[in-house]
């Protein structure tokens, strides 16, 4: 087996790629060396503080409304441990193990800026949980975004302490204290900052946008597919993805996936034996995909930008600046910019999966394709894929309920003191299930778009098509028979989220 490759964390450069990586645990961690001066100086800074007769909010003072409470030096670990125990308030399934280890990786990477105030080792700590395949038990509902993912963050720091619950890779759930023994790693006493610096942003939240976000790039490439694969088996024209359309309305997301569909298109003999035909222009489903398929890019492009800057932010309450010997209490824990985001990809995904509904309904409606009832091999006897319509129906409209948004809600907590929330944690999880619905949406909508494009034959698509519906066959056998079909649109399903007909 291949030694899995090292991603040093300095709090500043994690990328998509990276975030993908260690999703699936297919990389180990390491505290890179540039970022020990800042975590050692941090450090440092609290320290001082807790020498001296200054206040500084979570290092000597309780939390939230009890901030000012001043707390004596002698109980200041007794501090730490009873915030990381008592904020452990999450209900609800636990957490997929992709975004715990992200999760993980992303408290550790913003530690790791040098404006926490915690220290190397539990730091490292931190990184030989994820090295080591050890998965906190998180449960996914609890958090408000502000300040954080508070208690999901709470039940991952509590395995750092030995308490709470993890499991090994294997799905069995055991004590965090024997996980921890199983893999020869000693529990963590925390000093003053280091359970509030474990518990403050909003990395959970994140964890499930960058999920949410690498599944809908995946999404929009196959239905960039889908799309060119439906047009021409729609006997479609390819004049509304003309470069001149695009140049006169320059998104540039409208531009490259117009571009997109002229490349999947190019030498089709479907595209070219309607050429001719009476017919003025297409519906909007099929016209107007660059300018839907290319306004979804153009979002999850920014979705991308507000993401990556937040998964190399530091966002303690307070933060140390070493350069200063400063404590500054602020808001950087916020999640707005993240439930901003993850609803703006609620919103976007479920219109790709709007769309690609509307085409579906074309491929197997006889009025508006031209070709058998539901694509059935025996009108009547057969109901071919007359249901699969009904289901992406269905999951368009769960979808439009999921994608209200959930950064308009607050809910006041701790007594006031935290009176306006992001509701970050909901939006993002919001965004995954979104995309699962969509993701299965699309998946219809190849199966019905390669049963019509067989239905032209003896004519062939274009030689892109062609090799992705190839590709999509050998996974996917194509049955011209009535049969269940959930086998098939979760197995295509699965295979989106692989590379589809693009290439795995």
């Amino acid at each position: 087996m291949t030694d899995k490759r090292t991603l040093e964390l300095d709090g500043r450069g994690l990328d998509l790629a990276s975030l993908s990586q260690i999703a699936a645990g297919t990389v180990k961690l390491a505290l890179a060396e540039s970022a020990l001066p800042g975590v050692a100086a941090s450090r440092d800074v609290v320290d001082g503080f807790l020498a001296g007769d200054e206040t500084a909010y979570g290092v000597n003072t309780g939390f939230g409304r009890f901030c000012q409470v001043r707390i004596s030096a002698d109980q200041v670990r007794d501090l730490q441990r009873n915030l990381v125990l008592s904020h452990g308030a999450g209900v609800g399934q636990p957490l997929p193990d992709d975004v715990v280890r992200l999760s993980v990786a992303l408290r550790a990477n913003t530690l790791a800026r040098g404006n926490s105030g915690i220290r190397r080792e539990t730091i490292e700590l931190l990184l030989s949980i994820y090295n080591e395949g050890i998965v906190p038990w998180i449960p996914a509902q609890g958090s408000v975004g502000a300040c954080g993912d508070l208690a999901p963050l709470a039940h991952l720091a509590q395995v750092l302490i030995g308490e709470g619950r993890a499991h090994l890779g294997d799905g069995i759930w055991q004590s965090a204290a024997a996980a921890l023994q199983a893999r020869k790693l000693q529990p963590v006493e925390l000093q003053a900052k280091e359970g509030l610096s474990l518990i403050n942003g909003v990395q959970v939240s994140c964890a499930w946008l960058a999920q949410a976000l690498l599944q809908a790039q995946q999404l929009l490439s196959a239905a960039n597919f889908n799309a060119a694969a439906t047009v021409d088996a729609l006997l479609g024209s390819a004049t509304p993805f003309d470069a001149r359309i695009q140049e006169v309305r320059p998104h540039p997301g409208q531009g490259t996936v117009a571009a997109t569909l002229r490349d999947l298109l190019h030498g089709s003999e479907i595209l070219a034996s309607h050429v001719d035909c009476g017919r003025v222009q297409d519906a909007y489903s099929l016209r107007c995909v660059p300018q839907v398929h290319g306004a979804v890019l153009d979002s999850m492009n920014h979705v991308q930008d507000v993401l990556l800057r937040e998964c190399n932010s530091s966002t303690d309450n307070p933060l140390i600046f070493a350069d200063d010997t400063a404590i500054l209490s602020g808001g950087n824990f916020h999640g707005a910019p993240i439930a901003y985001a993850a609803d703006l990809l609620s919103i976007v995904l479920t219109d790709l999966g709007s769309i690609s509904e509307r085409r579906i309904e074309r491929l197997v409606n006889p009025d508006l394709s031209g070709l058998p009832a539901f694509l059935s091999a025996d009108e009547g006897l057969q109901s071919g894929y007359m249901m699969a319509q009904v289901t992406a129906a269905a999951l368009v409209s769960e979808c439009k309920v999921l994608a209200h948004p959930a950064s308009v809600d607050s809910v006041p907590t701790s007594a006031g003191t935290e009176d306006h929330v992001s509701m970050s944690t909901h939006a993002a999880r919001k965004a995954c299930e979104v995309a699962a619905n969509v993701a299965n949406i699309l998946a219809i909508e190849l199966l019905v778009a390669r049963e019509a494009v067989e239905l032209r034959r003896p004519l062939r698509s274009s030689e892109k098509v062609e090799a992705g519906l190839t590709r999509f066959q050998k996974v996917v056998p194509r049955v011209a028979t009535d049969r269940p079909l959930t086998p098939e649109i979760e197995a295509t399903a699965e295979f989106l989220f692989r590379g589809g007909p693009a290439g795995e």
